[in-house]
């Protein structure tokens, strides 16, 4: 997120941060944003009887901020088929794999156990099943001897905030677009 309000400083960035949203109170987030003078909301799902009615309140949110894209960073909860419905084309995430590969958590363990010499992250579209969405963007890092999963997330975080400032561009100006299921690019 840090990353994502920091590129759209540039004058020519083509996207604003218009609002940081969290389900928890206490997500660092929201002062990092607070601080930069962006709209920042606690939206705790536990204060929801439902799932659809917490969801109901984000999009309300969203809405009233005036949001094109979201940009999931570091939100932990499975969203609803139908959210991702609503929100089709316009929702991305950044994942730490290159995707097909390693979806779901502890993902630089699963490298390593797989014995991958290349690993990374993926900005994607998202859609209803976990981490399946097309992709956007894409950066390779190395899979050095002796790595530990903590040295190797290390090297994919080095190359996750540039690619996901970069994926997020490209969506805001229509140079990737999610058409039927699939990212489709244009120059």
């Amino acid at each position: 997120m840090s990353a994502l309000i920091e590129a759209a400083k540039a004058a020519d960035y083509p996207a604003e941060i218009v609002a940081v949203i969290a389900n928890k109170a206490d997500a660092g987030g929201l002062d990092t944003a607070r601080a930069q003078g962006i709209t920042a909301h606690a939206i705790a799902h536990r204060d929801y009887p439902s799932k659809q009615a917490h969801e109901a309140a984000v999009s309300a949110a969203l809405q009233a901020a005036k949001a094109d894209i979201i940009c999931l960073a570091g939100y932990m909860r499975i969203i609803s088929p139908e959210f991702v419905r609503e929100w089709e084309g316009r929702m991305i995430n950044i994942h730490p794999s290159l995707l097909p590969l390693f979806r779901g958590l502890h993902t630089h363990e699963q490298a390593l156990e797989a014995g991958v010499r290349v690993h990374g992250c993926t900005v994607h579209f998202v859609t209803a099943g976990m981490d399946e969405g097309p992709i956007i963007a894409q950066t390779a890092v190395p899979v050095r001897t002796g790595d530990t999963p903590d040295t190797l997330a290390e090297r994919v975080l080095s190359v996750e905030h540039e690619t996901y400032a970069r994926a997020l561009a490209m969506v805001a100006t229509g140079q990737a677009a999610m058409k039927d299921g699939r990212t489709v690019f244009s120059d």
